[in-house]
């Protein structure tokens, strides 16, 4: 019930609508009881047996009777509002509740550190972020106040009977426990099966979203019949799991049904007994079996109920279990805000892990001074992309200390820290919107001037300008309708609207041509320029131009220093630079001859040119 009851902060601030629907719930319930004692009243006052001519007929007070069925009538006008007035709330109170449960867990979601997002998977987080809420909601609007109703109506029920004939009620309360027996074995086997049911349900959105998202990787090898067969076994499970809580309903169902109309038997037959023995009147008979009657459909909506609680807590464990997610990277308690950043970066013996068995990082040690370009090189997997991220605290270091401008980045606000340091990564994400909504990202109240020279030095204003809508041209998912190099240019002009005075890029110039690569780079030395800035270096060209080159191989540093001194040097980099790098130094030896022989054609790329 803990999980229950961690819903309960959440109505707060629907306080009114939540007294509104108690009112109508236990107003509902006293109402329903009205009706039995109203039909009780006119069969016993309204209708009296007079003997005629030897025979026993039954004479009616015309104004009781007609009293009486007024009384019903408006009874049950009053019992139809109150109902309406029931629904509306409770659909009402979980529209809210479930609109504030989502923007919960969205803001959770953007502060949650990168080590939290890379093991959970994304059909998770969206199941139970639409799911699973969705199941929350539904018990909120359809059985919370329903099961206080249902009590309520049982209670008072109850209480008319023995009022009416203690024996009798007795009697009818013979399939009671029973009923409640079953509630609690149908809860207990179907609460784990909601559980595997929603986890199946994440299983099955992961999938489809995956392959969604991969479709063209998908047509490329021709698997679209594997990915058919894989969404299609993991939605066979999900609908294996559907059938057997399915199953448990059909059988639990019918018995309460069978159990109340044994119910009902039972007593008119006692009752009848009862009265032939001038012990019970008919008046009294009939109303306790109208009462019996109402009590029925709350029994019968006993397992209902009981399936609803079992989905919500379900459900509710799964949000919380979210919502309840630490971030590994969090401001500290006295974090201050990091201003006026000069743009001096110290990696002081940085170690870093993902876990304590397997270290990526070991004893890092970078002094870049304000303005200069570190170029960090190494093989696959040798640390380099872990880290830059640890700059931004996207990860924050298992050993040593970064600091900017001899502060500690832990001692800073994260939003301060991240809105000092620009980033353009290889795997350039745009989002569905316009092009100057892309580019203004990171400044939403920028002008458009601002966005238009932010987009100049970045080489992009010129194609922008040539599509049809400018500016405001759209963007399709995650940037499809542009090039790789348009939308690395995109993301360098976002940058730079930006205004970092620190700089981390990941150069991803290899898989252009040579065209883009020029205007990448134009860009690149416009968003460089005055910036202390931080390469992942794959081209000759952004390592020759570094002031210092750090090598890294297997999470250490090996080599350091400028190209040409590193070049007079055996090790890893001279074995980089010839087998990667040698090509392309004498292509740029052959482009230069080319132009000083005034060749014509594309654009000439050459040191200078940089």
């Amino acid at each position: 019930m803990r999980y229950l009851t961690r819903l309960l902060p959440y109505t707060r601030q629907y306080q009114w609508q939540v007294l509104l629907g108690w009112l109508f719930v236990f107003s509902g319930g006293g109402l329903v009881m009205a009706s039995p004692h109203l039909v009780r009243y006119a069969i016993d006052f309204g209708l009296r047996p007079q003997e005629v001519d030897g025979r026993l007929t039954l004479t009616g007070d015309p104004q009781l009777l007609i009293f009486a069925s007024v009384g019903l009538v408006v009874v049950a006008i009053v019992r139809g509002i109150v109902q309406f007035g029931q629904t509306f709330i409770g659909e009402s109170l979980g529209q809210g509740i479930a609109y504030d449960i989502r923007n919960d867990i969205y803001d959770h979601l953007q502060r949650l550190s990168y080590a939290y997002h890379d093991q959970m998977e994304t059909g998770q987080i969206m199941s139970r972020s639409t799911q699973d809420v969705e199941n929350i909601r539904m018990f909120v609007a359809q059985a919370l106040f329903r099961t206080v109703y249902i009590a309520v109506l049982m209670v008072v029920g109850i209480g008319w009977l023995f009022f009416l004939n203690v024996e009798l009620a007795l009697v009818s309360m013979v399939t009671m426990p029973i009923v409640t027996w079953r509630s609690v074995v149908f809860q207990t086997r179907v609460r784990p099966l909601w559980t595997a049911i929603q986890q199946s349900q994440a299983e099955m959105t992961q999938i489809a979203e995956e392959g969604l998202t991969g479709i063209r990787v998908v047509k490329a090898f021709s698997r679209e019949p594997f990915e058919s067969q894989k969404f299609r076994t993991a939605a066979q499970k999900q609908a294996e799991l559907n059938l057997k809580q399915s199953r448990e309903m059909a059988r639990n169902t019918p018995m309460l049904q069978g159990l109340g109309i044994a119910q009902i038997a039972l007593t008119t037959g006692v009752g009848a007994l009862f009265i032939a023995r001038g012990e019970l009147s008919a008046g009294e008979l009939t109303a306790f079996l109208a009462t019996l009657n109402l009590l029925q459909l709350p029994l019968r909506t006993i397992g209902m109920m009981v399936n609803a609680i079992a989905r919500c807590i379900s459900s509710s464990e799964r949000v919380f279990e979210l919502l309840d997610a630490q971030s590994a990277v969090k401001d500290a308690a006295n974090a201050s805000v990091l201003a006026d950043v000069v743009g001096h970066v110290r990696f002081d013996g940085v170690a870093f892990g993902y876990n304590l068995a397997t270290p990526v990082l070991q004893r890092i040690d970078i002094d870049a001074k304000p303005g200069t370009v570190i170029a960090l090189l190494g093989p696959a997997g040798s640390g380099k992309s872990t880290l830059v991220n640890l700059l931004p605290r996207f990860y924050d270091v298992t050993a040593g200390a970064i600091t900017i401008d001899g502060t500690d980045i832990r001692s800073v606000t994260l939003e301060s820290l991240r809105s000092s340091i620009g980033i353009v990564q290889q795997d350039v994400f745009l989002f569905i919107g316009t092009i100057r909504d892309n580019i203004a990202y990171g400044r939403p109240g920028a002008t458009q001037e601002d966005v238009e020279r932010a987009a100049k030095a970045a080489r992009i204003h010129d194609f922008i300008m040539s599509l049809p809508e400018g500016y405001d041209e759209w963007v399709g998912e995650r940037g499809v309708t542009l090039s790789g190099g348009q939308k690395q240019r995109v993301a360098i002009a976002r940058t730079l609207l930006l205004d970092p005075r620190i700089l981390i890029f990941d150069d991803s110039t290899a898989s252009v041509d040579s065209q883009t690569e020029f205007l990448i780079l134009q860009a690149l030395n416009e968003l460089m320029h005055g910036r202390t800035t931080f390469v992942i270096a794959q081209r000759l060209r952004t390592v020759m131009r570094a002031d210092e080159i750090i090598v890294l191989d297997r999470g250490s540093v090996v080599q350091r220093g400028t190209h040409q001194q590193l070049l007079q040097q055996e090790g890893l980099y001279k074995q980089i630079f010839d087998l990667e790098l040698k090509d392309q130094e004498e292509a740029l030896g052959e482009i230069a001859v080319s132009r000083s022989a005034g060749s014509m054609g594309a654009p000439v790329i050459t040191g200078e040119a940089e």
